[in-house]
């Protein structure tokens, strides 16, 4: 198994940039796509952006491409979403997650979140 521990949220002003980082443990090498979700208030949890673990290929929800970047660190174990220009609609829950290499999505493990709250 694997132990995804996400940092980073708190309360920010629109504008500003945030970085959210997710540190897996355990059993990394199980796992191969690493995403983020946010669930903004009364929302459903939806994907934000992914990460292949060894070829770093990227994925990308339509509606943050422009400000939000997925990036990984290795050597850390760690997977950083870095966000610029925060927006009102940025607040939520924010999410890591990862698909292993057997089971795919059907055995996805998840996080506790971080909760970001964007203020005007």
């Amino acid at each position: 198994q694997v132990q995804l521990v996400e940092s980073g949220g708190g309360l920010v002003q629109a504008g500003d940039s945030l970085r959210l980082s997710c540190t897996a443990s355990g059993r990394t090498l199980d796992y191969y796509y690493i995403m983020w979700f946010r669930q903004g208030p009364g929302k459903g949890r939806d994907f934000v952006a992914g990460i292949k673990w060894k070829g770093g290929s990227q994925d990308y929800a339509g509606s943050v491409k422009s400000r939000f970047t997925i990036a990984r660190d290795q050597a850390d174990s760690t997977e950083n979403l870095n966000i610029t220009n925060l927006k009102l609609e940025d607040t939520g829950s924010y999410y890591c997650a990862g698909d292993p290499n057997v089971g795919g999505s059907r055995h996805r493990v998840w996080g506790k979140g971080t909760l970001v709250t964007v203020k005007a």
